[in-house]
């Protein structure tokens, strides 16, 4: 056999049997004296003879947009890792993408083993954590005035002499009052300060 039969031609085009029958019979083939197809004449004739609107165009590609979150959470993984990031606009490559999945993957285990060992807690019993440890902060700063106030009145009123040489006295409640104020004003600073949880 000198050139291709029917079957081997359908496949090097890429066409059905059926297909390769119908350009027989439209005489779109070149034959050898054998019966066999002549592939290099045969497609030169095909395209010759095809009308290009009768032809099927492969079907382009379905790429799924990808959501911009998933481009930027891509290029804030490769800048924690110190890796390169993709220009803004730019797109990112198929290996840049692979390689923040494997970072994040990395990551997650991680996590999931410092949690396993009991290294990490979550985070709404951590701040529920922190913020009973402030209150109970906050209430002993401010019931320490009443508890201070006669001891320091005393050791002031022991160490106070006037210009005569007399002891000053220094009353408990007035020591208190001057305490309690200052202990609030700096409670009043304090609570201006707001944690960042991130």
């Amino acid at each position: 056999m000198q050139g291709m039969s029917e079957r081997q031609y359908a496949a090097h085009v890429g066409l059905s049997r059926g297909a390769i029958q119908k350009a027989k019979t439209a005489e779109r083939l070149v034959f050898y004296p054998d019966g066999s197809i002549n592939a290099a004449a045969s497609d030169a004739r095909r395209v010759e003879t095809t009308d290009p609107s009768k032809t099927r165009k492969p079907p382009a590609p379905k790429l799924k947009p990808v959501p911009e979150a998933a481009v930027a959470a891509v290029g804030d993984t490769l800048r924690e890792q110190g890796l390169a990031v993709p220009a803004v606009g730019g797109g990112t490559t198929f290996l840049q993408a692979k390689t923040a999945n494997e970072v994040l993957k990395a990551q997650e285990r991680r996590i999931r083993l410092q949690k396993l060992k009991g290294e990490l807690i979550e985070r709404a019993r951590a701040l529920s954590l922190v913020f009973r440890l402030a209150r109970e902060e906050r209430d002993a700063w401010v019931n320490w005035p009443a508890r201070a106030a006669a001891l320091m009145a005393a050791e002031l009123s022991a160490s106070c002499r006037d210009a005569t040489g007399s002891q000053i006295t220094v009353e408990p409640a007035a020591m208190q009052k001057v305490l309690e104020k200052h202990v609030r004003a700096h409670l009043d600073e304090l609570a201006e300060v707001r944690p960042d949880f991130r």
